[in-house]
Order: C-alpha cells, then structure tokens, then sequence
C-alpha cells in the first residue's frame, strides 16, 4: 500500500500538535516515526490510521483520498503501547478472531496461528486466558492479532516497550523477515535512536509536531539535514562545540570553507575517546562529572568553561568524580552547522 500524507496539520484546543507536513511512505516497508515523547508520533498515526482527522490536508492510499473515511473501512491494523486485548477469550481465539471474520477455513486458521504464535513466543500460552498472562506476554497477544490480519498498513505504537531487554531485541532482528515479502506497509513508532537503526527500512524524524526529515534510515542518520534531526537521532544527544573554542590549527581544512563564528561542531558520543588515535585528534580537557557505568559500556561526562561533553566508551572505566580528564575526537568524524542549524558537512566515510 501507498499511504501520503498531503499538507496535513494537527491542532488540538488551539494547541498545536502536528505542523503542517508531507509525507509519502516507503511501500511495502518499515517507517519509522523516531522521536521523543510529545513529539508527534501517535497523533500522525492517528490520523493515518482515520481514528482523528486532520484541521487540514488530505490522506491519500494508494492515490484515493481517504481523509474522511472511517477505520472500519480502511484495511489497517494497529497495536498501541497500551495492549487490548479480548477479555474473555483464549490467546488462540484472540490470534484468530481476524482470520474468522475474513472467513478462512479451520485448517488455515491453526495454521496461521501456529506460525505467529512459535515467532512471537506465545506457543505455550495459546490456551490461557489474557488475565493468565504477564504484560509482556498481553502485548505479543496484541501484536499477533495485528499479524495475523495480514492488513496491507500495520500501524505499530511503540509496540515492544513492555517487553523485557532480551525479548525486545530477538524480536526486533524478526521484523524484517516478518514483513520480507512487502505485502504490508508498516509504521512503527518509537523514542529510541537505536530501534530505528535496527528495524532498517526508512525513518522519519519528528520533533515538538514538526516533521524534520525523512529518508533510508541509514542515510537518516548519517548525514542529519539539521541540527534538530541529528540531536533526535542521538543518544545521547550530540555534544556540539563551538569553533572559537577550538585551536585554530586542529580544523585547518574546516576553517578554510567556513567562518569560524558562524561554526557549530557536532560530534556523537561514540566517536571520542580516551586515548589518541590519530595525530590530527582535537583534545579538549575538563574534570570528571560522573562516570555512568552501564553494562559493558560508560557514558563520560566531561566538563571545562566552555562546554560539556558525553563520551560513550566501551568497557568499564572507574573515574573519580572531579578528576581532569583529557578527551580525543578525530576532526574528519565532526558534523558541521551554520548558526541557523543547517547541515553544512557530514564525515565523509559516516
């Protein structure tokens, strides 16, 4: 399916929540909407699945406008952060309800069911009732009757969220092989910069209603088209350093193309480092703030007078709260923006 959105916008009591946009889907993939709570993302699928109609534009699939029409009568499916899921009938019957009233046989319902069921991790619940089940286990119930409709537009509202770590990240791998053969165009909302790296497909930046950029979701995310789309497809947020605070012979070919008090740097938090690596690093000294050790990783948080800096390092590194420290960062991994916050450069191999 072909799903566009045509100079749409969103107010609510005078407030707005969606800014005018356009939009045209990648059919037959994975799109997703990327952005922070209040950024916009449930309102637009909202209005793409027909449940709120836009204060302006029009809705077009597959080249007819459907702006107007009501969700009955679109063929969608969507499962929101928040499961539903019928009360009183078994996770079995809860998969299959779709598929009974598109009237499929008996053997094609168990067969489909089954299918769902072993990807999901719901074989062993199958005969239990939703309230038997834990959350996690409610919203794969959700998620598997959405699947099993088979509707050529899935809309999925952030749809792994209470599920644990090692689930949320089997699942996720699986997505793309569930939607391989692009019969369904799926929407999937989430927060997480990360998440959008994984399910692939095409991603569209939102932020505070306003659609920042959309595109391949690798392309996305290396070459940010402003400022706003590289801190929402950031975490953590991108350090920016201004160029003046900066020694003039550390960005010798950057300072040739660019004024340098019209120069925003931005560098993602992976790409320093504690040691040099190259003889053109930049250093930048600070002291310690804290040292957050998470898993196999640490985020380093660095200040000086000018700035703060967060560095995401691989492996564990107890630093002492107040310690100086020295960080490194490779001038050709710098993002460039003019004071407005428009992309001037990307790295070159990002």
């Amino acid at each position: 399916m072909t799903l566009e959105l045509h100079s749409v916008c969103k107010q609510v009591n005078g407030t707005a929540h969606l800014y005018e946009l356009n939009l045209a889907l990648a059919p037959g993939a994975i799109n997703v909407l990327l952005g922070r709570t209040l950024a916009g993302k449930t309102s637009l699928m909202r209005i793409m699945a027909g449940l709120d109609q836009p204060n302006g534009g029009r809705i077009l699939a597959d080249g007819r406008d459907v702006t107007g029409t009501k969700v009955r009568d679109r063929n969608l499916a969507m499962v929101y952060q928040q499961f539903i899921n019928y009360p009183t009938l078994s996770v079995f019957e809860n998969i299959a309800s779709p598929l009974k009233l598109q009237r499929r046989t008996a053997t094609e319902i168990k067969k489909r069911v089954g299918e769902i069921a072993e990807t999901l991790r719901l074989t062993p619940y199958l005969d239990r009732k939703p309230s038997e089940l834990s959350g996690g286990q409610q919203q794969r119930t959700a998620l598997a009757r959405a699947l099993a409709k088979e509707a050529q537009l899935l809309l999925l509202d952030e749809p792994l969220v209470n599920l644990d770590y090692k689930l949320r990240e089997e699942l996720r791998s699986e997505f793309a092989q569930l939607f391989k053969d692009g019969k369904t165009t799926v929407v999937y909302a989430t927060t997480e910069p990360h998440e959008a790296l994984q399910l692939g497909g095409h991603t569209a930046v939102l932020d505070a209603g306003r659609l920042l950029q959309f595109g391949p979701t690798l392309e996305t995310f290396r070459r940010p088209t402003s400022l706003a789309a590289a801190h929402a497809f950031s975490d953590p947020p991108l350090n920016i350093l201004t160029a003046t605070d900066l020694s003039a012979n550390a960005l010798p070919q950057i300072l040739a193309a660019h004024d340098r008090h019209e120069l925003q740097l931005g560098i993602r938090s992976h790409e320093i480092q504690l040691q040099r690596r190259h003889a053109r690093d930049i250093e930048i000294s600070g002291r310690v703030d804290l040292a957050e050790i998470s898993g196999s990783e640490t985020y380093l948080h660095v200040s000086n007078a000018q700035q703060t800096l967060v560095a995401q390092l691989a492996g564990v590194h107890d630093l002492d709260i107040g310690a100086n420290c020295t960080l490194f960062i490779d001038p050709e991994r710098l993002y460039g923006f003019d004071r407005r916050g428009d992309l001037l450069f990307a790295p070159g191999g990002a």
